[in-house]
């Protein structure tokens, strides 16, 4: 693994629930490429070889237009590094049991 890449996907449409049904596609499409991806509130972020992540970012875009978006905005951060980029259980790992322990908090006050 030599690269990690966060995506986000604006397909330009009027109705919430559009964006997210092709919102969904495009992460549907992420799963099945079978590279280690988590979805954030904002974007997705995706590890695994550069090459791979390019093309993954292209058929992303591609993917959300086919779904019915006329216009489609892709924002792209790329991490390369050619000896071995960080995971992203290295970037965030320890912050994952404190975000669970905050929304368990959340949802008893709720």
């Amino acid at each position: 693994m030599n690269a990690s890449i966060a995506l986000q996907v604006l397909p330009m449409v009027t109705d919430r629930e559009e964006i997210r049904r092709i919102v969904d596609e495009v992460i549907a499409y992420i799963d099945s490429t079978g590279v280690n991806y988590v979805v954030g509130a904002f974007e997705t972020s995706m590890e695994g070889d550069l090459d791979q992540l390019m093309d993954i970012v292209k058929e992303c875009t591609k993917i959300a237009a086919r779904a019915g978006a006329e216009n489609v905005n892709s924002y792209v951060k790329i991490n390369f590094e050619p000896t071995g980029a960080w995971t992203i259980k290295d970037k965030t790992g320890k912050y994952d049991k404190a975000r669970v322990e905050r929304e368990k908090k959340l949802e008893e006050q709720q």
